[in-house]
C-alpha cells in the first residue's frame, strides 16, 4: 500500500514570478527570486521534473527548499512544515542529492553510508542493515566494501540514495542527477527515483535531460528566467506532448 507523499507546498505550479510582472534578468533572478506562489501537492507518487536552461532558476528552487535562499514572499513547505520558520525540522524530512556527490574516497561505500546515515539518524546502523540498503540501490556486497575513490559517478549517487533511504526521507531534492551518466547508469538511477516515488516519497528533480523527465516525472515544469512558463500534470499528458518542441518554443519566445 502506497504511503502518502510528503506534502510540498510547491510554488512552481503557478510560477516563480507573477505572470503579470516583467521578468527580471537571468542573473538576478537566479540569485534573488522576487515572489513565490504556493499550491499544495500531496498525491501519492509525486515526481516533479523542473526543466530549463542555465540561469532559469532551477537550482534556486532547490536552494529555497533547503533554506539556503529565503523567499521574499510566499511560503515553501516540506511535509507541511515551513522551511523558513523551522529550518532544522524540515531537514529531518528531506534528502538533497547534488550534481556532484562528495564522499570520502579513502573509505568504502559501506563506510560512507554508515557515517552519513549515522549523522542523519544520530545512531549507527548495523552492518546487515547497511548491506540491505546498498543492495536496494543496486550496489552488491563486493562493491560495498570497495573504496569510493574507485566508484563511478552513478555509484556515488546510489550511496547517497541509500543514505536517503536510511533516513526515511519524505522528500528528495536532486540537482541535475543524470548529468554525466552513461545511458545505462541514467536508466538505473531513474528507476530508483520511480521506486522512491511509488513508495510515497515526493521527488523534485532539476534537469536538462529530456529522457529523464519523460521517464520519471508525473509533473513537468518548464522554467525561464525565474518564471514557470509551462506545467504538464500527469503521465498521460507528458506522454502525448512533444516536450522538445514545447521547450524550444518557450526558449525562442
Amino acid at each position: 500500500m502506497r504511503r502518502r507523499a510528503a506534502a510540498l507546498v510547491f510554488f512552481l505550479l503557478t510560477g516563480f514570478l507573477p505572470c503579470s510582472e516583467p521578468s527580471a534578468s537571468p542573473s538576478s533572478t537566479a540569485r534573488t527570486p522576487r515572489s513565490t506562489a504556493s499550491t499544495s501537492t500531496s498525491a501519492p507518487a509525486t515526481s516533479t521534473a523542473c526543466w530549463g536552461a542555465n540561469g532559469a532558476g532551477k537550482t534556486t528552487t532547490i536552494n529555497l527548499f533547503l533554506n539556503f535562499v529565503e523567499p521574499t514572499s510566499g511560503t515553501v513547505e516540506i511535509n507541511g512544515i515551513d522551511v523558513v520558520r523551522h529550518p532544522v525540522a524540515t531537514k529531518q524530512h528531506v534528502a538533497y542529492i547534488p550534481e556532484q556527490v562528495t564522499l570520502y574516497g579513502s573509505l568504502s561505500g559501506l563506510e560512507n553510508l554508515r557515517f552519513f546515515a549515522g549523522l542523519a539518524l544520530g545512531r549507527e546502523l548495523p552492518r546487515d542493515r547497511l548491506l540491505r540498503l546498498m543492495t536496494e540501490v543496486g550496489l552488491d556486497h563486493a562493491v560495498a566494501d570497495r573504496r569510493v575513490s574507485a566508484y563511478s559517478k552513478g555509484m556515488r549517487q546510489k550511496v547517497w540514495i541509500a543514505v536517503a533511504l536510511a533516513k526515511q526521507a519524505r522528500a528528495l531534492l536532486l540537482d541535475e542527477p543524470t548529468s554525466g551518466l552513461d545511458p545505462q547508469a541514467a536508466s538505473e538511477f531513474s528507476g530508483l527515483l520511480r521506486r522512491a516515488a511509488d513508495s510515497g516519497v515526493a521527488v523534485l528533480t532539476t534537469t536538462h535531460d529530456l529522457f529523464h523527465a519523460q521517464q520519471t516525472a508525473t509533473r513537468v515544469g518548464i522554467m525561464k528566467r525565474g518564471r514557470l512558463v509551462e506545467s504538464l500534470d500527469g503521465e498521460a499528458q507528458i506522454a502525448r506532448t512533444d516536450l522538445q518542441s514545447l521547450y524550444l518554443q518557450h526558449m525562442r519566445a
